[in-house]
């Protein structure tokens, strides 16, 4: 990105700090008007014709440019991808330990590569592999999903499996607060007493005297 005395073309497009079409300019012209108000002209369309420059505060860009870059580097999420090895005939002890791997690894968030190898007469017998991960595709399928179907690659036979995402739509969040409300209990309210009436009580004027 050149910017000042190192844009070398005769004429230029300028934009001002505030957006501002200014036209097509001599470069010295731009230049100098860049610098009454302390600061640059930036060459930010070198392919335009003419270029189009704009007057900004150099230093000031590159921070804030270098400040975006850190922020959406800190704000990516990094994915790793662990591997559980089985072999044709892994006994179910192996077996479920390994899957207890995959499950929690899964649930944290990273991918998860299960591969099959085969040994000599083995390679005749792949359909024990396909069934294998076919069993850990179902028991992993709470905490994730295929994300590559099983493939030979020389000896070995191979699945990857991505973390399942959360699908909670809207829709799907308001029925349930639909349904929360239906099973709410309706006790009606109890009757109120009846007001305490402040009249003294009324006497029988035939037993008076």
């Amino acid at each position: 990105m050149r910017i000042n005395d190192r844009i070398r073309v005769a004429q230029v497009r300028v934009i001002d700090d505030a957006g501002e079409q200014l036209g097509i300019m001599e470069t010295r012209d731009a230049i100098r008007t860049a610098r009454e108000q302390g600061l640059d002209l930036v060459e930010v369309a070198p392919n335009a014709d003419p270029p189009v420059c704009r007057i900004i505060d150099y230093g000031k860009y590159q921070y804030e440019a270098k400040k975006k870059a850190h922020d959406a580097k800190k704000k990516q999420v990094i994915i790793t991808v662990k591997e559980v090895k089985f072999r044709p005939g892994t006994d179910d002890h192996d077996y479920d330990f390994k899957a207890k791997n995959a499950k929690r690894w899964l649930q944290d968030g990273d991918k998860v590569k299960a591969t099959i190898f085969f040994r000599g007469r083995e390679m005749a017998h792949r359909e024990l592999g396909a069934e294998l991960l076919q069993r850990l595709e179902k028991d992993l399928a709470e905490a994730g999903e295929v994300e590559t179907r099983p493939r030979m690659e020389g000896n070995q036979m191979f699945f990857i499996f991505t973390p399942k995402r959360a699908k909670t739509s809207r829709a799907a969040k308001q029925a349930a607060l639909t349904q929360a409300a239906e099973r709410a209990p309706t006790t009606p309210p109890a009757p109120s007493a009846p007001p305490a009436s402040s009249e003294p009580p009324a006497t029988d004027d035939n037993n008076s005297g």
